[in-house]
């Protein structure tokens, strides 16, 4: 395999890369977070449309709030982690192409205007943005533990009441304790996930 990151950088970012069940009490400033924001930013979207939309939980009540939306097994890993991320996707982000995407924001924000297309669009895209969210973590030496068991509805009213925006799902970040990592599971491989067409 040729790869212009080193097999370090790729074990960091993904073969090595666990996901922890508990956290070390250790504390993520607001200049790592926006260093993990700066790096995946520059993901790739439809019509480098950026759905994603992202609150950063890191106050005791901002802890407490999330965490009694939470699925009991989830509830101590929000109130222990340093950071927890909703990420969410926009339904109204076609409003920001003229910004992101000026030479055809017209166009693309009549693409855009109906509503399954927007919603699959926001979706999709926010879910990428996600993705690239843990990529970025992981590449600056942050640990991340995503979760889907919480209540959509709950969080969508307590974090983002007044807009359109949807949580989608829920990502804690930190240094992991290592002791709280379950064994490694199998991983599908090449044969068994895909096939030539």
């Amino acid at each position: 395999m040729t790869a212009l990151l080193s097999d370090d950088s790729l074990d960091l970012i993904f073969r090595s890369a666990r996901t922890p069940n508990g956290w070390l009490d250790r504390p993520v400033d607001e200049a790592m977070v926006r260093d993990v924001y700066d790096l995946m930013k520059w993901g790739p979207t439809s019509a480098n449309s950026s759905p994603a939309r992202f609150v950063w939980v890191r106050s005791a009540d901002g802890k407490a709030k999330l965490a009694g939306l939470a699925a009991e097994v989830n509830k101590p890993k929000i109130l222990a982690a340093p950071v927890t991320v909703i990420i969410g996707h926009d339904l109204d982000f076609a409003r920001e192409l003229p910004k992101l995407m000026p030479h055809a924001a017209e166009m693309m924000q009549k693409y855009f205007a109906p509503p399954e297309i927007a919603e699959a669009t926001a979706m999709r895209n926010g879910t990428l943005q996600g993705a690239y969210f843990m990529i970025a973590a992981r590449a600056i030496g942050l640990d991340c533990g995503p979760m889907s068991g919480f209540e959509n509805a709950g969080v969508d009213k307590a974090f983002f009441a007044g807009t359109r925006i949807k949580s989608n799902f829920i990502c804690s970040i930190g240094h992991g304790d290592p002791a709280s990592v379950f064994p490694r599971n199998a991983r599908l491989s090449f044969e068994d996930a895909g096939r030539w067409a």
